[in-house]
């Protein structure tokens, strides 16, 4: 049976640790904060960064003057550190021949989700794509799902596919179930105690259970 898909973006589509990574380090350094070992810092890659950087020490007064010193790089150098896991290509090209409808719902800024997925010529899959806002307006998994749901009303039954808790919860708030997978920069463990209804841990074990 097809379904409507709503696939994350970073940790779930393409590996954009060493970007994000990179440039929140560059935002902790501005503060005169501790810089944790990236293994550490791989928590950055899916949450909005407001809530990750206060999690860093950051004011929460200070969070927008960190995310401006974030994206001052990000946009020019950090979006570029970035690649397609192996395998998504061929992935989102059988789903969408099978006819499934397949949609972005990613708390990365919007017009930075447009450049990263046409980059790697990825958006051709998507009817739809959404992201969070610049102006921090849009921001939680949660209120990009209820935006993606305002423009479109899905012609099949929801699933998300994720790699953070997350990803689960921001769509369970619709009703929504989540498919978790195991590359990503989330915890396995994290998506099941929050409710995902399965881990896939590999391109042709999502592609299962997707169509089951």
């Amino acid at each position: 049976m097809s379904k409507t898909i709503l696939f994350d973006l970073d940790g779930t589509l393409t590996d954009s640790g060493e970007g994000i990574i990179n440039c929140a380090t560059l935002a902790l350094q501005h503060f005169g904060l501790p810089i944790p070992s990236r293994e550490t810092m791989r928590v950055f890659v899916g949450p909005p960064l407001h809530k990750t950087l206060v999690e860093f020490g950051v004011p929460e007064d200070k969070t927008e003057e960190a995310i401006a010193i974030f994206r001052s790089r990000y946009t020019t150098v950090g979006i570029l550190e970035n690649t397609p896991y192996p395998g998504v290509a061929k992935m989102l090209e059988t789903l969408h021949r099978q006819g499934h409808q397949l949609l972005v719902a990613t708390s990365k800024p919007e017009e930075m989700a447009n450049r990263v997925l046409d980059r790697f010529g990825l958006s051709q899959y998507f009817s739809v794509i959404c992201g969070a806002t610049l102006d921090s307006s849009r921001v939680s998994k949660e209120d990009v799902i209820a935006y993606l749901l305002s423009l479109c009303t899905p012609e099949k039954p929801p699933v998300m596919v994720g790699d953070t808790h997350y990803d689960v919860e921001g769509a369970a708030a619709h009703g929504i179930p989540t498919i978790g997978v195991a590359w990503g920069y989330g915890k396995a463990e994290d998506m099941e105690k929050a409710g995902a209804v399965a881990i896939a841990h590999t391109m042709d074990e999502l592609i299962n259970l997707l169509n089951t």
